[in-house]
């Protein structure tokens, strides 16, 4: 991905947000600049990749396949010790018809929950042993109600509703076109997106930025290279 399209996509959220009257913390408008001037009392958001998270998925089409992500907190598979939060809150936003591949996560715990916009049409199968689809029906909890999906069944989500994924449950999900942005919450377990996603066909879950302009955010994979 370029970064005169990260630096777009970010601004693009930033001010949907705002829109919504859902205004982002002061973090997440830092430059490179505040970034150089983070220190130990900032260690939290660095050392726990909060902040922003952009992929395609290594598709080369983020309008297509991509999602734009806003890691408010998050604890630490890692350092227990240091940051025993056990919980971790994300914004998900989802571009009308944008797609997310198919993956599962070994450890995470997931709340989806679409906090507004338009209706989210998800796909399910659960993983067998060998991390291949199974044919198995999906046992899922929607807004607390217990409900059974065939496998490659569908479930929407309109705004207000939500849905608990399990490790090992693969999931796709797309914005239904025509219905406009969606604007997702996640509510989870910990979570480490370098060690916690299994694709099934997805090229890859951290993009290379081609820095075509100069960055006016960051993202998590940055952080290191400040």
């Amino acid at each position: 991905m370029k970064r005169s399209e990260v630096n777009n996509i970010i601004q693009y959220a930033v001010e949907l947000m705002e829109k919504r009257g859902l205004p982002l913390p002061p973090f997440a408008k830092w430059g490179p600049e505040e970034w150089k001037m983070a220190g130990a009392d900032e260690r939290e958001i660095i050392d726990n990749m909060l902040g922003w998270d952009i992929t395609d998925f290594g598709s080369g089409d983020f309008e297509k396949i991509g999602l734009t992500i806003f890691t408010f907190r998050n604890g630490s598979l890692r350092d227990k010790e240091t940051y025993p939060k056990p919980y971790a809150e994300k914004l998900l936003l989802v571009r009308d018809g944008q797609i997310l591949p198919y993956h599962f996560h070994w450890s995470k715990m997931e709340d989806i929950i679409n906090r507004g916009g338009g209706d989210l049409v998800l796909t399910l199968y659960n993983s067998n042993e060998d991390e291949a689809f199974a044919d198995t029906d999906v046992l899922v909890t929607i807004d607390g109600q217990k409900k059974v999906v065939p496998a490659g069944g569908n479930v929407i989500l309109k705004p207000g509703q939500s849905i608990t994924l399990k490790p090992g449950q693969y999931h796709t999900w797309q914005g239904i076109p025509g219905t406009g942005d969606v604007l997702l919450f996640e509510v989870s377990s910990v979570n480490d997106d370098r060690v916690d996603n299994r694709f099934h066909t997805a090229a890859g879950r951290l993009p290379e930025i081609e820095e075509d302009e100069p960055a006016k955010y960051l993202i998590f994979n940055d952080y290191g290279k400040i």
